[in-house]
C-alpha cells in the first residue's frame, strides 16, 4: 500500500521564476502604459502648436506655444513668475482641501441619516440633487452677496461643488449590505450603532472612497472657479490663469493651467491611495485586472 500524506496544512511553495517573470511583466506594463499615452499627449501638443494651429485652425501660433516655451517662461526663465505661481497654487490648494474636508463631513452625515430611514432619505435627497443641478455660476453672486468675495467665499464654492458625490456614493454604500448580513445583527440583537459601524460602514467603504476621489477633482475646480469670480485676497491660481490671459501672456498662462491640472490629480491619487490602504484586498475594486 502507498503511504497516505499526512493532512496537515499543506506549506506555500516559493514563486516560481514563472510567477516572478509574470510579476516584472506586469509592472513594466503599469508604467510602461502611462508614459506612453504621455508620450504620445507631448506629441500631439507639439503638432497641435508647430503645423495645426497655423495649417488646420488658422490661429496664429503664438496662441498656443510649445511644451518646452510653456516650462521655460513659467518654471524656468523668470523665479518671480514661478514665485507666484507657486503661491498661487499653495493658496487654491488650501481652499481646496479645507472644501473638501467641510464637504466630507457634512455629506457623509447627511448620507448616514437619510440611510436611517426612508423618509429623511425622500425628504433630503431632492435638495441635494437640487444644488448638484444648479450651475455652481448661478451660486456665486449669491455666496459673494451674503459671505463676501474672499478665502471663506471660495471655500463654499468648493463645499457647494463637491458636496453631492460623496452624498450619493456614501449612502448607495450604506445601504448596499448583504440582507443576510443584515439578518446576522438581527439575529444577535445588534444596536443600529453597531449595525451602522460593523456592517454598513465597512461595506460602503468603498463607494464611500469613490466619492471621495469624484469630490475631490470638483473641489479643486471650485477652488479655480471661484478664484475666477472672487477678486479680493490673495490671488489663487485661477486668477493667474486670468491675469495672464488678459495680458496675452499665453506661455505663462499654459504653466499655470499645468499647475492647476497637476494639483487636481495630486488630490485624486492622494484619495485613491487611501482608499486602496483603507479597503486593502478584501474588495474585487481593488483586485488584480
Amino acid at each position: 500500500m502507498r503511504a497516505v500524506p499526512p493532512c496537515g496544512p499543506s506549506r506555500s511553495r516559493p514563486a516560481g521564476p514563472s510567477s516572478r517573470s509574470a510579476s516584472r511583466r506586469q509592472a513594466r506594463t503599469e508604467y510602461l502604459g502611462p508614459l506612453v499615452v504621455f508620450a504620445g499627449f507631448i506629441g500631439l501638443w507639439y503638432l497641435l502648436s508647430g503645423w495645426a494651429i497655423d495649417s488646420v485652425f488658422a490661429k496664429p501660433s503664438f496662441l498656443m506655444p510649445p511644451p518646452h516655451r510653456v516650462i521655460a517662461a513659467g518654471f524656468l526663465d523668470n523665479s518671480m513668475i514661478r514665485g507666484q505661481m507657486l503661491q498661487a497654487v499653495w493658496l487654491s490648494a488650501q481652499v481646496a482641501f479645507l472644501g473638501l474636508a467641510i464637504a466630507i463631513v457634512a455629506g457623509m452625515c447627511l448620507a448616514v441619516l437619510m440611510s436611517r430611514a426612508r423618509w429623511i432619505e425622500r425628504s433630503l435627497y431632492p435638495y441635494a440633487v437640487a444644488l448638484q443641478a444648479v450651475p455652481i455660476l448661478a451660486f456665486v453672486p449669491l455666496i459673494g452677496s451674503f459671505f463676501g468675495f474672499d478665502f471663506s467665499a471660495r471655500v463654499i464654492v468648493c463645499v457647494v461643488i463637491s458636496i453631492f458625490p460623496i452624498i450619493a456614493n456614501t449612502l448607495f454604500g450604506l445601504l448596499s449590505a448583504e440582507s443576510g448580513q443584515h439578518d446576522l445583527f438581527t439575529l444577535h440583537d445588534a444596536s443600529r450603532r453597531q449595525r451602522l459601524l460593523k456592517l454598513q460602514v465597512p461595506s460602503a467603504l468603498p463607494s464611500i472612497f469613490t466619492g471621495l476621489r469624484i469630490s475631490a477633482g470638483l473641489a479643486v475646480i471650485g477652488a479655480v472657479v471661484g478664484d475666477f469670480f472672487f477678486r479680493q485676497g490673495q490671488p489663487g491660481i485661477g486668477r493667474l490663469i486670468d491675469v495672464y490671459r488678459s495680458r496675452n501672456d499665453n506661455a505663462e498662462m499654459f504653466a499655470a493651467v499645468l499647475l492647476a491640472a497637476t494639483l487636481g490629480i495630486v488630490v485624486f491619487w492622494l484619495f485613491g491611495g487611501l482608499g486602496r490602504r483603507a479597503v486593502r484586498r478584501w474588495h474585487e475594486s481593488t483586485g488584480q485586472r
